[in-house]
């Protein structure tokens, strides 16, 4: 069998990362924390359980954590229509498919979320599977959404494909390899760093090329 497609979905096969930037910007700030949006942009791609303490430190994490990213949930609900998929993306999907490899589209958003990314990419009776906040206790770069998604489907080992730093920690703490996607912000050098075997400008530059890497 040929190894299973684990696909991030967020700012890899939809354009969400910058829109995120800007609700935890708007969550952030109903707590009285101005923070710089390109020091958040910098953060999106690792799960909101890591968010707070990173950008603000431990005590902040402790005493704001959960009212921040409850309230960040609300900001990002009033940006979601604007929301597109990645040029591509349903394409490469479906191109994955037809190599005979399992897809997983994986993400750690709430059910809700995930369904409208399903419904946008028009793939939910094209894909084996997906995860979302249910399938994990950690999020990335902790392995669990990873090695969740790899255990929606049976294969012969898995790769990753995203768009973060964090993917590529995710993935290598989960024993497989990853190709990134510049789609979130972040340089080539930088997820080549973090574990990336591959770096495309998108994913529609990767379906054209995918003959190049372990997805062919």
């Amino acid at each position: 069998m040929k190894p299973a497609a684990i696909l991030d979905i967020d700012g890899t096969l939809i354009d969400t990362n910058y829109q995120h930037a800007l609700a935890w910007f708007r969550s952030f700030k109903q707590f009285q924390i101005v923070l710089p949006i390109w020091k958040i942009h910098r953060g999106i791609g690792m799960g909101g359980d890591h968010m707070i303490e990173a950008l603000c430190g431990e005590d902040k994490e402790a005493e704001l954590g959960d009212r921040v990213r409850e309230a960040e949930k609300g900001f990002y609900q009033e940006l979601i229509d604007e929301v597109q998929p990645v040029h591509g993306a349903r394409d490469f999907i479906l191109d994955l498919k037809k190599r005979g490899h399992p897809v997983v589209l994986a993400s750690s958003a709430k059910e809700d979320e995930v369904d409208h990314y399903l419904d946008l990419l028009g793939c939910r009776d094209v894909v084996d599977s997906w995860t979302t906040s249910e399938d994990v206790e950690h999020t990335k770069p902790d392995p669990d959404l990873v090695l969740a998604a790899m255990g929606k489907v049976e294969g012969a080992g898995a790769v990753m494909v995203g768009d973060s730093t964090f993917d590529c920690e995710a993935a290598t703490r989960a024993g497989i390899e990853t190709i990134a996607v510049m789609t979130g912000g972040f340089s080539e050098d930088e997820l080549r760093k973090a574990g990336a075997i591959a770096v495309f400008e998108s994913i529609d530059l990767l379906g054209r090329d995918v003959e190049s890497t372990p997805l062919r």
